[in-house]
């Protein structure tokens, strides 16, 4: 396996500009997540690192070497597509071995290779069948099994769980990192699904509009987003943001002003001054639900959304929407007034302007991004 390296790689249409300067660099091994909302430009950036895309300037390299004018099949990789791109009328294990085929590897290599594959993918039963009689989860294992096979420097998967069903989806996610621990292959994985990119990165680039706005751990972009772009996308249920200014009181501590007047108490945030404008983002499981004698502040209950093991509570305040999550069962009704908090340790404050995150001045070290 290699490394790859991406250096100020930018890729146009004519005069449109859809990768603006990317940097990144990828450890052999790791497994990362590109993603985004379409039209971001990771499926872009993924074909270019294939070769499927020049690049308009910039440079890749794959294992030390820069691969810019080599043609796809030179660059050693092996791509996984969303349409499992099998020969109908191959079987199995004549999909599998195609590339090794057309490489003239020897028969007894190949056997060996197929076996091997299969038995790890759990295909063994399956090599005589043709595609039409396999389920779309046994489709995608016979794809990856036909990357595997040919023991490439990177995989490259694009989109490849979106035509499976939620169910199937999850079952994937797993095998695919199972995996990739078996192999301790350099993998590139793109998505628009934020779960799988939660689930299955060792780290998560996240893009917008042709930049990297973050790279870090899940964990990292979770706890820590680099700005209201990241934080917005990465989270499910969604992260609430409420518009305000910044206070500070004469014994320092600082809170949020929303626009009903209400005041939200946070930590103390790196270059905030008073007055400052400032959109405060808190995750539902950051927003708890009080009793009238406890303080907080008072919302309208919207919705109510059962969801088994826990509730998503979704309230009015100050005319914005907001999401709780609880794992109580409420007793109140839509459309009666309830008193919510906010965990001062846990919610961020963003410069309005900017967009750009203010972390705590107790954090040590601020979110990493590209």
């Amino acid at each position: 396996m290699a490394s790859i390296e991406i250096a100020n790689a930018v890729k146009s249409y004519g005069a449109v500009d859809v990768l603006h300067g990317i940097d990144l660099d990828i450890q052999d091994g790791e497994f990362i997540v590109l993603v985004g909302p379409s039209g971001c430009g990771k499926s872009t950036l993924l074909r270019m690192i294939a070769g499927l895309e020049d690049i308009t300037s910039g440079d890749i390299s794959i294992g030390g070497t820069i691969v810019n004018e080599l043609q796809p099949k030179d660059r050693d990789i092996a791509m996984v597509f969303q349409s499992y791109a099998l020969y109908p009328h191959m079987s199995v294990a004549e999909n599998m071995s195609y590339a090794l085929t057309l490489r003239k590897t020897a028969k007894e290599k190949i056997t060996d290779a197929i076996t091997n594959v299969a038995d790890i993918l759990g295909l063994s039963a399956l090599l005589e069948r043709r595609p039409k009689a396999l389920s779309g989860g046994q489709r995608q294992r016979v794809a990856m099994g036909r990357a595997i096979v040919r023991k490439p420097q990177a995989f490259l998967f694009d989109e490849p769980l979106s035509n499976l069903d939620a169910r199937l989806r999850e079952q994937m996610r797993s095998e695919i990192r199972k995996l990739h621990r078996r192999l301790g292959a350099t993998s590139v994985y793109v998505t628009h699904d934020q779960i799988e990119a939660m689930t299955m990165a060792d780290r998560i680039v996240a893009m917008h509009d042709g930049i990297i706005q973050q790279v870090g751990t899940p964990i990292e972009i979770y706890d820590r987003p680099a700005n209201i772009f990241v934080a917005s996308f990465i989270g499910s249920p969604a992260m609430t943001f409420l518009e305000g200014t910044y206070e500070i009181a004469a014994n320092g501590n600082a809170g949020v002003r929303i626009a009903d007047g209400a005041l939200i108490p946070v930590l103390p945030a790196q270059g905030a001054t008073a007055n400052q404008a400032v959109t405060l983002g808190a995750r539902p499981e950051h927003i708890g639900i009080v009793g009238d004698d406890k303080g907080g502040i008072p919302a309208r209950v919207d919705l109510i959304e059962p969801m088994g093991l826990s509730t998503l509570v979704h309230v009015s305040l100050a005319g914005n929407p907001v999401k709780i999550f609880t794992l109580d069962r409420p007793d109140f009704a839509a459309d009666s007034i309830i008193h919510i908090t906010f965990d001062m340790e846990k919610i961020h404050v963003f410069d309005t302007k900017t967009q750009l995150r203010l972390p705590p001045q107790s954090e040590p070290h601020t979110a990493k991004t590209a």
